[in-house]
């Protein structure tokens, strides 16, 4: 995986990577950096190439990379998987780029037409005055015709897009991965009329021939209710193939670990695999699945972070002025019971390591309690992260990626016995729970279309999930993540698992007329019970930014959609 750059400009001054922008690409690749340049003087153009590789696997290979015939790619990631590329045909003058299906490596792109500049980044910098960055549609494969743009002094996109099997061009121009060119552009369908194959099947769009909506008042979730729905055996079929394709898509991903040879492998206490972990069902099935395939001797890191809760006020009586008073927490009595950083998902993530350790006694399950306070927030933020959430800029984009920017980090501590000590993950990949509830109904908004819509519109809804997590939550967590020089593995996008979750039919993945805690990603947790994990399969949604308490910390009448000035630089 590497940080990749790529600026392109007719104007004759010489092109210059910005000190920022530079130092948040190092921080993605920190084993190699180098830069280049190419020039053609007839029609006139420059091109400038900056790369930085975190080296993952095999020997390092230096980039950018260059041939005899003057050609240079940057690629970052896997052929198949996650990738973003950028690559300079010297022969036809053509610079391509792209990102994968999902998008889950971050690519940026802006046009400075007064400048005639085109530019290409992993990662970005937020500046004071308004900023042009968009994030690349995840929609295909993109040209620019270099001597074309020279000649005319207009920049256009050719896309060869993802295409299902099956369908046409002309009807992939309507979809919403197609927002975002930069201004003064323009994309048009590529002349020969190629496309690329999507690596999955299009979502089943069938439902239960009778749609009518059973309107079940939520109930308690229970154990028992699970229980009994594995013990019909309807199911039986279904969930035994998500564990099998969701195993596989682990194993690939804790397997291919950043050791193979000339770097040494991690000394044996020592975690390669770290775990964004809350104690709910997604991230606990990715524990219980990696435990399959990391060997017993090896630990795994649960990076598990809260934010500060504000000191909780006690009520007394003042019998004089008969009036109740409030006071602070001060007794010793009152510290011992009180922890600031007693959120819920540390609670929960306390739980589920107790599962976890039920499953597997003999592995050493690192529980990294990740805490960070308001002040350090409040100066990382400003500091650092507000440029890896950029271009993005709202109250949520704000809360996860701050929350995931201190998680990744995994600076906190594990408790030893009745102690604690300092502890930092050493772990270079990062497995994340994203893509399970966008694919399996597991937000409170599924209820609501289930609700107003029945089946249908659900389906409708997850199809929508899937089309725009691109741009609503990977190239954002790819840039969180990869900031420490760690990479993001996502399972639950994986092309196999994508693909069979499309294939089923949406009664068969979640049955919204079931209590909350159960119903929504049904498939998921009768895996999870079948796998003998406990509580945390009943566990329901709970978003990242109130499980870990950091909405708590800022202005709570804001909306998640509303726009943050905390983001904006000074």
């Amino acid at each position: 995986m590497c940080g990749i750059y790529c600026a392109l400009s007719l104007s004759p001054s010489q092109l210059v990577l910005e000190k920022n922008v530079y130092n948040n690409l190092r921080k993605r690749g920190p084993n190699h950096s180098k830069t280049i340049t190419r020039t053609a003087s007839n029609p006139y153009y420059q091109c400038l190439f900056s790369a930085h590789v975190l080296h993952m696997r095999g020997c390092l290979t230096p980039q950018p990379a260059q041939d005899v015939n003057g050609n240079v790619l940057m690629w970052n990631a896997n052929i198949r998987g996650p990738w973003a590329f950028t690559y300079y045909q010297q022969t036809g003058h053509y610079l391509w780029f792209g990102r994968d299906f999902f998008g889950r490596r971050s690519l940026l792109w802006q046009y400075d037409v007064n400048e005639k500049a085109f530019t290409l980044t992993s990662v970005a910098a937020r500046l004071a005055e308004p900023s042009q960055w968009q994030e690349v549609p995840a929609a295909g494969i993109y040209r620019i015709d270099l001597r074309a743009f020279a000649e005319s002094g207009s920049l256009i996109l050719e896309v060869y897009p993802w295409i299902h099997a099956g369908e046409s061009l002309s009807s992939v121009s309507h979809k919403s991965k197609w927002d975002g060119v930069p201004n003064n552009t323009s994309a048009v369908i590529n002349m020969s009329g190629l496309s690329l194959t999507s690596p999955v099947c299009p979502i089943n769009m069938s439902i239960p021939l009778s749609n009518e909506v059973e309107h079940v008042q939520n109930s308690q979730a229970s154990v028992e209710e699970l229980e009994a729905l594995l013990e019909s055996g309807r199911r039986t079929a279904v969930v035994t193939g998500l564990i099998d394709v969701l195993s596989e898509a682990v194993r690939r991903r804790v397997q291919s670990l950043p050791f193979d040879t000339p770097i040494p492998s991690p000394p044996k206490n020592e975690a390669a695999i770290a775990i964004l972990f809350s104690g709910g069902i997604d991230s606990m099935m990715l524990a219980a699945l990696a435990d399959r395939h990391i060997p017993s001797h090896k630990p795994i890191d649960l990076l598990n972070v809260a934010f500060k809760l504000p000191e909780p006020k006690i009520q007394y009586s003042d019998k004089k002025s008969k009036k109740h008073k409030t006071k602070s927490v001060d007794s010793q009595a009152d510290v011992a019971e009180y922890s600031p950083f007693n959120v819920p998902d540390r609670i929960t993530g306390r739980a589920g390591l107790q599962e976890l350790v039920a499953l597997n006694p003999d592995r050493r399950w690192n529980f990294v309690e990740i805490d960070v306070t308001q002040t350090e927030l409040q100066e990382m933020r400003q500091k650092h992260i507000c440029h890896l959430v950029h271009p993005l800029d709202t109250v949520l984009d704000d809360s996860i990626g701050c929350a995931v920017w201190f998680a990744a980090r995994g600076i906190g501590v594990i408790a030893e016995g009745d102690q604690q000590r300092v502890f930092t993950s050493p772990a270079k990949v990062v497995l994340t729970g994203i893509g399970a509830d966008e694919q399996l109904a597991g937000y409170s908004r599924h209820r609501v279309r289930f609700k107003n819509s029945g089946h249908e519109g659900l389906v409708q809804e997850l199809a929508m999930e899937l089309d725009r997590i691109s741009t609503r939550n990977l190239g954002r967590d790819d840039r969180i993540i990869a900031d420490h020089g760690k990479e993001a593995r996502f399972p639950y996008l994986d092309e196999d698992v994508v693909g069979y979750l499309n294939s089923l039919p949406v009664a068969e993945k979640a049955d919204l007329s079931l209590s909350r805690g159960v119903g929504e990603k049904l498939i998921l947790r009768l895996a999870a019970k079948q796998l003998g994990l406990g509580a945390s399969a009943l566990l329901p949604k709970r978003a990242m930014q109130f499980g870990s308490r950091i909405a708590k910390m800022e202005n709570r009448c804001e909306k998640a959609s509303d726009k943050c000035t905390r983001l904006l630089t000074t």
